[in-house]
């Protein structure tokens, strides 16, 4: 069992560079958007220096300046990704349900903090005018995996945070495969809090929203999807070795922008949040144009 039930990387007020681990005094405040209004996040200090390695709490406190990602770059490897996992999300993209799970890779370099940190808009994105949003659910193993079964698969499963899988539809369309598309510097922010997997037994009573400066856009229970966790954790353990700190996410729900009519694309100074509760909270992201 993980030591935490809800663990955030943080820096705290009046430091510009320390980085802490810990949970929220208050188990039902929504992190992400508590920070976002201004608002004191208090927060009971672990020893560790990693959600991989979090020690125990300490007895101190500390007031959250600066949310960061659950884990750093240097702990993720190669983030694996699934696409087309939403039954109502398949239907308005207008292709047939997957018989096995559709998998691209991004890179570590793709791995991005919640709100302060900006969310970069790349050059050739901002010239197509093809940003766009997927709210997904994120998975982070707490231990090595290869070829593991579904019936096992949730033993390597540390818990769950929130991630936006920010993607360049022009280079999506251009291409039939992914990675370059979605593979771009920061185009996975992950957060604001890891939840251990027994404070969530089961996925399928979350329920994942994308809110894009306000508005819903997407609004989805889990048990919309299509592979389960254990199946997604199993089939990609298959002949491949999953580190320690590996992120899955697990693929967005119907609403994104490029399906709207008309377009609900991402520009700079946009406000985007992908919020599931209970428990995770809000990721908030800020768009900026790269300059």
């Amino acid at each position: 069992m993980a030591p935490f039930k809800r663990i955030v990387r943080f820096v705290p007020r009046g430091s510009s560079d320390k980085v802490l681990l810990g949970e929220p005094t208050d188990e039902k405040i929504d992190v992400g958007a508590a920070v976002r209004k201004g608002e004191d996040v208090t927060v009971n200090l672990f020893s560790g220096d990693s959600v991989l390695e979090p020690g125990n709490p300490t007895g101190e406190t500390a007031v959250i300046g600066k949310v960061l990602a659950p884990l750093a770059k240097k702990e993720v490897g190669t983030i694996r990704c699934i696409g087309l996992n939403y039954k109502r999300h398949a239907e308005e993209a207008g292709m047939s349900i997957p018989d096995i799970p559709t998998v691209f890779l991004k890179p570590d370099t793709c791995l991005a903090d919640p709100w302060p940190a900006p969310t970069i808009i790349p050059k050739h994105t901002i010239a197509s005018d093809s940003a766009d949003y997927e709210s997904e659910l994120a998975i982070v193993l707490g231990k090595e995996a290869k070829n593991v079964s579904e019936a096992d698969a949730l033993d390597y499963v540390l818990g769950y945070t929130a991630s936006n899988d920010i993607s360049s539809r022009a280079s999506q369309f251009a291409q039939t495969q992914w990675c370059y598309s979605k593979g771009f510097d920061g185009a996975c922010p992950i957060g604001p809090v890891l939840v251990s997997k027994e404070l969530i037994p089961d996925v399928g009573k979350l329920r994942l929203r994308g809110l894009k400066n306000g508005k819903v856009l997407q609004d989805s229970p889990l048990t919309d999807l299509i592979f389960s966790v254990q199946q997604i954790v199993s089939f990609l353990s298959q002949g491949t070795t999953l580190p320690r700190g590996t992120v899955i996410i697990t693929g967005t729900p119907a609403g994104v922008g490029f399906a709207k009519k008309p377009q609900e694309l991402l520009h700079d100074g946009d406000e985007f949040i992908v919020e599931i509760q209970p428990y995770v909270g809000s990721l908030v992201n800020v768009m900026q144009n790269e300059k």
